[in-house]
């Protein structure tokens, strides 16, 4: 199914996402670094921050990729286990964590089993959001915290022009020169599925999240989603 947008839709972009990962995984963190200015594991380290863990809890994270996530909660002694839909991506992965070939809107744990939850840049590549938020909240304990990390647009006019001209021209241009024309077409396009920021939060708080916010990084480019399980 195709949206008006001619964005696919339903179990049609799921395949379409999967497919289009499992292409790009071999250069996915080299072209990560080149278009965030490596940037990227800032914003990654910040979001892990923002769960407030001990050491040697478990986080859930979805849409794991090669690990990116994986490795920075390693490095400050939690305990990861990664869910991806892309095998590829998940056979290009370099973390010791366990990783699992699995769809977070369908997570194989018990209810109240994790003491937190990170998702880098996924949101607008799920079919369903609420559903995304309502299996989040499922996993986590009561008070444990979720961070969603995703892109954004910039509320200043001048940097929204910019945004635009960097996000929707030399992205999909490097992408298609380094990598894969037609995903790095799609990747800028697909922001398009997420709705706006105050919609964004009131579906997690309408999965069962408490203290919801959002933080910009990147001069606006990036937001980071925050709750915490009520229970």
């Amino acid at each position: 199914m195709t949206r008006p947008d001619g964005l696919p839709s339903g179990e049609d972009k799921a395949r379409t996402v999967q497919a289009m990962f499992d292409r790009i995984a071999p250069r996915y963190d080299r072209l990560n670094r080149i278009m965030t200015l490596g940037m990227d594991a800032g914003w990654r380290r910040k979001s892990v921050a923002s769960l407030r863990l001990r050491r040697g809890a478990t986080v859930v994270d979805i849409a794991c990729g090669t690990g990116d996530f994986c490795r920075e909660l390693q490095s400050q002694g939690m305990e990861p286990v990664g869910f991806d839909v892309s095998f590829g991506m998940l056979s290009m992965a370099s973390t010791s964590a366990p990783l699992v070939q699995g769809d977070g809107l369908r997570l194989p744990l018990g209810d109240a089993s994790a003491d937190g939850l990170t998702c880098g840049f996924a949101l607008r590549n799920v079919v369903d959001l609420k559903a995304l938020f309502e299996e989040s909240a499922r996993v986590l304990k009561p008070g444990a915290g979720a961070a969603y990390l995703e892109t954004a647009q910039p509320d200043n006019a001048v940097l929204k022009v910019g945004h635009r001209v960097y996000f929707h021209k030399v992205v999909p241009a490097l992408g298609g020169w380094l990598s894969d024309k037609e995903a790095y077409r799609y990747l800028p396009r697909s922001t398009a599925y997420l709705p706006p920021r105050a919609a964004l939060l009131a579906l997690l708080t309408e999965a069962g999240f408490a203290d919801v916010k959002v933080r910009f990084f990147g001069l606006g480019a990036v937001q980071l989603l925050t709750g915490t399980k009520i229970g």
